[in-house]
Formats: C-alpha cells, structure tokens, sequence
C-alpha cells in the first residue's frame, strides 16, 4: 500500500490515487499528522500548496514530524516521491540536495513540455529505455532547479525538459532550471523528486493528445513495488 500524504493546502491527492488505481497500485490518501510509515510500503508528497507555500514553498511541511517518518522510510530503500510541491518539501527537508527557485520568467507556468528520460533505474523510470520521449504537464512557479554540486546534477538527475525530438535545448527549458532538469533523484533511485505532474498524463480525457505517459512511470512504481 502506499500512502499519499495530504498536507493542509495540498490539492493533488486524489488525483494522484485514481492514477494508482489505474496502474493498479494499491494506494490511500493519509492526514500527515495521522500518517503511520509502518502501514506502508512506499509514500507519494503529491502537488499543492502545504501550509500555503507560506515562508518557501514546501518549508514548512518539510520541518514537520512526518518527514521524520518519511526520512526513515527513505533510508530503509522505500519508495519516496515527490511530485511539484512534493519535490520542493523533499529538498527542503535534505531528502534531495539543492532548492527549487522562483521561475526566471517570475511567472507561474502551466504547460505540456517533452521530457527525456535521463536514468533508468529510479523508481519511476525502472524498466523503461534511456533517452525515451515524455510528454507531461508542469505547472508551477518555483520549479527552477539550482544545485551548487555540479557532479551530483549530472550524475542524478532522471528527466530533462527537451523538444519533441529529445533535444536539450534553452529555448525547451520552461523555467531555467540547471541543465534543464526536470527530475533528480538520490544515488539509490529511491527517492524521485520531479516537477511534471504524472497523475494529470495518465488518462487520455486529460491529455490534448491522448498522451498517458505518466502512466509509463507510475507503472515503474508498480514493478519496484
């Protein structure tokens, strides 16, 4: 079972449990302060706005006694993702190095972008081929991802933002990020932050085009479960 942790202000939770539905993982959404990290074999931190993104976006759910718990399921090999939100409470907490900075537009973002598949042997990406194409939608406004350990972005990161060929390019990178990253995760592959939201690419209703490639990755989930 996984959990998917509902903070106050969070606003993705549910639907992120009908994605895992359809990849058919068996999944609930959980009160962070009613969250039991024995119950659960792996935790999703789903989009939203926890606590408001008062301080810093993600600040003040990372400094919670959940992230504790969460921590200790990260160092025993569980599952932990973040996605949006999600990802900026996990670098925030330390669970992933570097910080999610204000867009360098300074504008919100809400958009489909390509997305090329970096690492192959995270929890989300296990079992699909490297450099395969993605499409998926971002929204957000502080998603600029900014790490001082150069060695550590090029060795971790999972996804990079791309045109529809696969090409890394400035013009593709919606909002700045260090070498156009949309994904990093820790040396283990346990632990996913990502910025796209693959709970809204996994039904064709939801897609402009039909795309259901967050499907692709949730479905990883599945086979590392």
């Amino acid at each position: 079972m996984i959990a998917i942790i509902k903070f106050p202000g969070t606003t993705c939770e549910f639907d992120v449990f009908k994605a895992l539905s359809e990849a058919k993982i068996p999944a609930t959404v959980v009160k962070y302060k009613e969250f039991d990290p024995d119950k659960f074999k792996g935790v999703i931190l789903p989009g939203g706005f926890s606590f408001g993104d008062y301080l810093r976006a993600g600040s003040i759910a990372a400094n919670t006694e959940t992230i504790k718990d969460i921590k200790r399921m990260a160092n025993e090999g569980k599952p932990v993702i973040g996605i949006c939100n999600g990802f900026q409470i996990l670098v925030e907490s330390g669970l992933l190095k570097g910080a999610l900075l204000p867009n360098l537009k300074l504008r919100f973002i809400s958009k489909w972008v390509y997305l090329k598949v970096v690492r192959t042997d995270t929890v989300l990406t296990k079992g699909l081929e490297k450099n395969k194409i993605l499409k998926m939608p971002i929204a957000h406004a502080e998603g600029r991802y900014y790490v001082d350990d150069i060695e550590y972005a090029k060795n971790n990161m999972v996804m990079q933002y791309t045109d529809n060929l696969g090409n890394v390019t400035e013009d593709a990178n919606p909002n700045g990020s260090l070498f156009n990253i949309a994904s990093i995760a820790n040396e283990e592959g346990n632990v996913i932050g990502m910025m796209p939201h693959p709970e809204r690419a996994s039904f064709k209703l939801t897609s402009p085009d039909g795309s259901t490639d967050g499907l692709l990755l949730l479905k990883g989930l599945a086979k590392w479960v």
